[in-house]
């Protein structure tokens, strides 16, 4: 499959050379649980490509950004646009962090930075009636988190898939066709790493920074939810198919 990645973010830029750009990133993930899928660049947020047409992929991957969704930008209003009428279309949608906030923000949901701080490192969370596309599915899953934004109010018809005590709007899913979670099952450990100490007192409190990065070499069900995407974009694809 062709998923187009929305880029919203970029990687800085003393870690590019290390870890690439985010669109090489996604696509690892998705290629570790089936090499038959591609990601493809719209730079949104540089470049301010917007896809032309939600058919332009065979799915969606919004990335994670260090901008806030209620900021003014020229590209959030178009961004928005777009996911509304691919998200009428019937197009595959995939959400992560502020992908995630961006798509709740554009059906009808409503997105803070949290007086709850910092999530990063880490986090677990628990599942709440995981579909089917979440093949083997345990009550609970850990997965590397950086964010400070927050979903705080649900768009009409959106079911919580993941919640936890920090973040109680983890994982979103809107029908069969869109789905979205706030931590990012395409960062590795030694990404994650790295992205802390950049930050360490800075962005992020030192005290949180050192919490996150003591927790590190915790195992992650990151792969286990790339291959939920890949599971998933199959899915919304069928229910497309047979609309």
């Amino acid at each position: 499959m062709k998923i187009g990645i929305l880029q919203t973010g970029s990687v800085p830029p003393e870690m590019v050379d290390h870890h690439g750009p985010y669109v090489t990133m996604f696509e690892k993930m998705l290629q570790r649980a089936d090499p038959s899928f591609s990601a493809h660049l719209w730079d949104v947020n540089e470049k301010n490509e917007i896809p032309s047409s939600p058919q332009d992929a065979d799915g969606w991957i919004i990335t994670g950004s260090r901008h806030g969704v209620y900021e003014d930008h020229p590209w959030i209003e178009p961004l928005k646009t777009f996911l509304r009428e691919a998200h009428e279309a019937g197009a595959p949608i995939v959400g992560v962090c502020f992908g995630h906030q961006i798509l709740a923000e554009a059906l009808g949901g409503k997105v803070v930075k949290s007086d709850r701080g910092w999530g990063c490192g880490v986090n677990d969370y628990s599942l709440i009636d995981p579909p089917a596309w979440m093949d083997g599915a345990q009550e609970t899953i850990a997965i590397h988190a950086m964010h400070q934004d927050q979903v705080v109010e649900l768009p009409p018809g959106a079911k919580v898939l993941a919640e936890s005590s920090f973040c109680p709007y983890a994982a979103l899913a809107y029908g069969e066709t869109a789905m979205s979670i706030q931590p990012h099952p395409e960062f590795t450990a030694d990404f994650q790493r790295d992205i802390i100490n950049l930050r360490h007192g800075t962005a992020i409190p030192e005290e949180t920074a050192d919490a996150a990065l003591a927790g590190l070499d915790r195992t992650t069900d990151s792969e286990t939810f790339g291959r939920w995407i890949t599971n998933f974009f199959r899915h919304a694809a069928l229910q497309t198919e047979t609309a």
